[in-house]
Parts: structure tokens; C-alpha cells; sequence
């Protein structure tokens, strides 16, 4: 499958999931799709739980993510910024220009 293949199995629609990336025809994000993988979820797991989904988005939403990180710089914040925000991830995010 071609880059440009697999980057149309994602869809961005501002009227979807508040315009985050989504596995087209569904409303499942490349970010929730991503999470599950990172907590050990198998793709054979998750193409049982979601009728309809193919190996190939699971791959398009690596791709996606891929070319988005791609092209982002990230700038290390102090700590105090970590705890004052509670989140898992010390990273911001100066400029992303994605793919599509």
C-alpha cells in the first residue's frame, strides 16, 4: 500500500471528533487507535472489537502519526510546567505541519 493510501484511510473533519484524526467512516481517533497499542492491545484484538476495521488503518494510523511527528519540533518544559498541568507527557509542541 502506498504512503498516499494509507494516509486516505484517515479523516479530518472538524464536524468528527472535534477535528481530530479518525480511522475514514468512523469515529475511532488515530489517538484512542494509538493508546490501545501503546497498553498492549494486539491489532488481531482490536480488529475483533471494531467489525469493519482492516490491518490496513491500524497501519494508516502509525503512518499518520509517523508523518505528523515528522515534521514537529518539541521543546522540553521544566518541571514545574509537568506539574502544574498533571500530564503524562513533558513535551510541548512548537509547530506541526503534517502530512496531508
Amino acid at each position: 500500500m502506498t504512503d498516499q493510501e494509507l494516509l486516505n484511510r484517515i479523516s479530518v473533519n472538524p464536524k468528527v471528533m472535534v477535528g481530530k484524526p479518525v480511522i475514514k467512516g468512523t469515529r475511532l481517533t488515530v489517538e484512542y487507535v494509538l493508546n490501545l497499542l501503546a497498553h498492549g492491545t494486539t491489532v488481531t484484538e482490536i480488529l475483533a472489537e471494531y467489525e469493519g476495521l482492516v490491518e490496513a488503518d491500524i497501519r494508516a494510523c502509525l503512518f499518520f502519526t509517523s508523518c505528523t511527528l515528522e515534521s514537529a519540533a518539541f521543546i522540553p518544559l521544566p518541571m514545574e510546567v509537568y506539574f502544574l498541568t498533571h500530564h503524562p507527557c513533558t513535551f510541548y509542541t512548537l509547530t506541526i505541519n503534517n502530512c496531508l
